[in-house]
């Protein structure tokens, strides 16, 4: 496992040697009377840009001076300093102002509000840095970049979709496999734990959803295998959320992505 001081260390190398600028807090309007707030990571070269959709509620809850009341030990959270470090401009998203309290994003994630909010945030990466601009969710985040991503016009959708530990089976919501994902035109790359236990993503599911990616120009699945897992197989320390194999799940998908098409 990589601890979190060890993650905020590497972050703190990578501030001292120049390779990324400091993490800053961003608040843009969405909707009317609605802000979008996240946390900005920008490397000195940057390649290409990502949007990361936390998993669980989704809510953050960043502090105007860049603390995080919730989603610390998140995959995508935990490991943003790594994505930047292979010249990702990373945008690390909160639920947003509208949804600032429990249940956060829980039952918003497939809303034309949830769109419309990622909608504004994927125009402001694209006006700030002409870069690609991909989506990449963990767990009950895949659910938000996967439904963002079919729903949205191609010119003002995403250029690339990454689902990590994806939401395969659902009796509450629409699990991704239930979207229209034959609609999708873009890389889509999945991401998956050879053992992931979790109840809702399990590895025998995995078919149905590559099955329905027929229209990307480009798809594969990464499935992985080893790391520590902790507690609740649904939770961000288990297999689910790749734990003790952090550096290598980020180095691998960077790779995909950097040699995708454009």
């Amino acid at each position: 496992m990589i601890p979190l001081t060890r993650i905020f260390l590497l972050l703190l190398l990578a501030l001292q040697c120049g390779l990324i600028r400091a993490e800053t807090v961003v608040d843009i309007p969405t909707r009317p009377g609605v802000t979008q707030r996240f946390l900005l990571l920008t490397p000195e070269q940057p390649v290409a840009s990502i949007i990361l959709f936390a998993g669980g509620s989704g809510g953050l809850q960043i502090s105007p001076d860049g603390k995080l009341g919730g989603g610390r030990g998140n995959f995508l959270i935990r490991t943003r300093a790594q994505w930047a470090a292979q010249g990702f401009v990373v945008v690390a998203l909160d639920a947003p102002s509208d949804r600032q309290s429990e249940p956060f994003l829980t039952g918003f994630r497939q809303t034309p509000e949830h769109v419309a909010d990622i909608r504004a945030v994927i125009a402001w990466v694209r006006g700030q840095y002409a870069l690609p601009v991909w989506l990449v969710g963990t767990s009950r985040g895949t659910q938000s970049a996967a439904y963002a991503a079919t729903t949205l016009p191609r010119a003002e959708g995403p250029d690339g979709l990454v689902l990590t530990s994806t939401i395969l089976t659902d009796n509450k919501s629409r699990s991704v496999p239930a979207m229209a994902l034959d609609s999708l035109q873009i890389p889509t790359l999945v991401v998956h734990h050879r053992h992931d236990d979790c109840k809702v993503c399990k590895p025998e599911y995995l078919p149905d959803l590559m099955g329905k990616l027929h229209g990307a120009p480009r798809k594969d699945l990464i499935l992985v295998e080893g790391g520590t897992p902790e507690g609740d197989p649904c939770e961000a320390r288990a297999y689910h959320g790749f734990n003790g194999i952090e550096e290598t799940v980020v180095a691998g998908a960077s790779k995909w992505m950097l040699a995708a098409p454009r």
